[in-house]
Formats: C-alpha cells, structure tokens, sequence
C-alpha cells in the first residue's frame, strides 16, 4: 500500500504550506524543522522581525486578537496546516475556519480551551476528574478578593489568557492582594482587563512539564522535564527530573488523558505538581514547551521536530535520550533595539553545550532572549554548567 504521507516543493503548486499563528523563539525552531523536511512555511506575529519571521518562507504581521485580520491571512494562504504558537490568538476564528475545512492543529478546540485557562481546568477537573489544586474564577475586585479568601492564602493569582508569567503573581500575605490584581490587569498579553484564575498554593515538591507527542502511530512521552519557575516565567529545565516509577506512571496517565480529550496530533506540554506520591495537573499547552528546548541537546529529535514529524503524519517510532542535560534562560532587562552578546568564545569552550540567541528585534523591560544547554554525566552537573555559561556570557544594550 503506498504511503498516504506527502510534501511538496516550496514555492510551487505542489507545496505543503504551514502557517504560523505566532512566530517567537518556539515557532522559530518548528519553521526551522519544517523546512528541513520541504514545507513552505508563513509566519504571523504581532510585531515584525520577530524570530520566526526571520526563517520562514514569508511572514505577516497583524493583531493576532483580530479575528478579520487573522482569517483574511489565513483565506490568503490557504494553508495545509495553521499552527498556533501562542496564546493571544482570536481562538473563535480558528473554530470557524476548521469548521470551513482548515486543518488547525492539534484541532480549534484544543486551541480554545488552552488558551484559556478557565476552558483547560474546568476540562480537567470538572470533567475528566483529575486532581488539582484549589482554584476560583473572577471578573472584578469583588470577586476576586472572595476568591482569594476561598482558596487560602498564599494562593497564584493568573490571567485566563496570557504566557510566560505576564500578569502572575503570589499573594503571600493580605497586604498583596490588591497589587495582585492590578498586575493581573495591567499586565496580561491581552492588552484589556481580564478574568484571573486565583489557585490555591500546593506545597508540591517538585513540578513536571511531561511533554506528551499524539503521532499516527499513538501517544508517546519523552523523559519528564523539571524545571524552576519565577512567576511563572522559567528560568531552568532540566531532563530527566528522576521520579519513582509509580509516580512516574501516574503523570502518563493524566497526561493521556488529558490530551485524549483534546485530540489531534502534535506535541503537548503537560505541567504538574508533585506533592509526594501525588500528581496534581497544573497546564497544558498544545504545542511545544518553554521548558522543553533542553530537548535541544537531550534527544535526537528535539520537540520541536517531534511535533513537525507529527503535524505531517511522519512516524516517530522511537525517540533516543542521549543523557542528562539542562537548559537555562537568558533572561534580559533593559531597553534596546541593539542588544550585544559577547563572550560567547569562552561560553561554547565546555564540551557538549549548546546556544540559541533567539534575535529578537527590540528589548523593552524583561524578556528571553536566548537559551543555554548543556549535557553532562548528571543533571546536577548540567544544570552547574549552565549557570556557568550564564555568568560567562556578557550582554551590551
């Protein structure tokens, strides 16, 4: 029987062309695997010369939120595929345009009820009956005071739709709840007033992203990744987090569940609390994980070419770990459309360590802007590295 995968030539009537609902340093690296295997690819972001832009076939820059502006991009193109690559994207469109025909991956829905955060915990807990911590939705102070007074103190107060961090806060005593929820509205990514999710705090001991690939030849997990967040921004992530094989079975379990009910193909970033032979869900993401570039150097196919191989209906029939690695963010502040990175001779000289600058155009107050790797003979190991490189790097504005 011959095989029903295919891919075109770029740039001619026979292309596979894959667009690109977001184009920063994650969309970047799955343009770059879909190029490598001949797909013609379009980027779209809000802002110009973002990083995908700089690889892809061509590029638009529109707001994402605008559904008219993202479906007359998307009836331009006419895309085998639209792939989302962040989480302020006008998700309703999407669900018209799948049902007009268009492959949206992993599916519209999945796509919806992520980028919500009140879609994917009300799946989660209220219909698939998986553990999590405490939370409570709200639209107003009102509410949200109420809210935090239902979950405890200290809670995690986060819009319903952001990333990265933006708009997340602690609340560790009364005397934050206010600043908590004007951070929240002030600085989410959807650029207006948002409902938050105030979660109860879990004293977990250590928290998980299970990155979980659904390909034509069933559902696979890569080794879990542990990382170390700040406000929900990540600053390290390391593979594999070691865990008891019972524990170790259970997160496959709610990840399996998890992105069942979601369906489609691709990578999932599944996020977790550890609390002691509990495993509580936390997130998903439907497409591949800030936490999960120390796959970079960890494994042959790194998520981002999992998820290409899985999008195209490519088989992935194994995935080889080749050890111990971590990955640390190059977390910049400042202001600067010429940012400099230098000593970059003495941050490569370490065997078996790895750089991404990730070009983004302009620095305005706190962004990432690249990653370090390294594999060694222990994450401990890799993880010392990396902060080695860190300290090594030096960064001109």
């Amino acid at each position: 029987m011959a095989s029903l995968a295919s891919i075109g030539t770029p740039l001619s009537s026979s292309a596979t062309r894959v667009l690109f609902c977001g184009a920063g340093e994650l969309g970047k690296e799955v343009i770059i695997e879909m190029m490598r295997l001949g797909v013609e690819t379009i980027a779209v972001d809000r802002y110009p010369n973002a990083p995908g832009m700089q690889v892809a076939h061509r590029s638009h820059v529109i707001n994402m939120l605008d559904g008219e502006a993202l479906r007359k991009v998307i009836e331009l193109e006419k895309p085998d595929y639209i792939v989302p690559e962040v989480e302020a994207i006008a998700t309703p469109t999407l669900v018209e345009l799948e049902k007009e025909g268009y492959n949206v991956i992993p599916t519209a829905m999945a796509t919806r009820l992520t980028m919500n955060r009140e879609g994917i915990r009300r799946l989660a807990a209220e219909e698939l009956g998986l553990k999590t911590s405490p939370y409570k939705f709200a639209d107003n102070i009102d509410e949200f005071k109420a809210a935090v007074e239902f979950v405890g103190i200290p809670c995690v107060v986060k819009p319903v739709m952001s990333s990265s961090g933006h708009g997340q806060s602690t609340i560790k005593t009364d005397a934050d709840v206010e600043k908590a929820w004007n951070i929240s509205q002030n600085e989410g990514r959807t650029g207006k007033a948002s409902r938050v999710i105030v979660e109860g705090f879990v004293p977990f001991d250590y928290e998980i992203t299970m990155l979980t690939v659904r390909h034509v030849g069933g559902t696979s997990f890569l080794e879990p990744v542990g990382h170390h967040q700040v406000n929900g921004d990540y600053q390290e992530s390391w593979q594999p987090q070691p865990m008891d094989r019972t524990v170790l079975d259970k997160a496959h379990d709610i990840a399996k569940k998890i992105t069942d009910a979601l369906g489609g193909r691709g990578i999932f970033g599944v996020e977790m609390f550890v609390c002691g032979e509990e495993v509580l869900f936390s997130e998903v993401s439907p497409r591949p994980h800030d936490t999960g570039m120390v796959t970079l150097i960890s494994q042959d196919l790194s998520e981002f070419a999992l998820h290409a191989r899985a999008i195209l209906g490519l088989p992935i029939p194994n995935i080889a770990f080749r050890g111990p690695s971590a990955s640390k963010a190059i977390v910049v502040n400042g202001n600067s459309d010429k940012v400099r990175f230098s000593n970059l001779d003495k941050v490569l000289e370490i065997p078996d360590t790895g750089l991404r600058l990730f070009g983004k155009p302009e620095l305005n107050g706190h962004r990432r802007m690249g990653v370090l790797l390294s594999r060694s003979t222990s994450v401990e190991k890799a993880l010392e590295i990396v902060k080695q490189m860190r300290n090594n790097i030096k960064i001109d504005l």
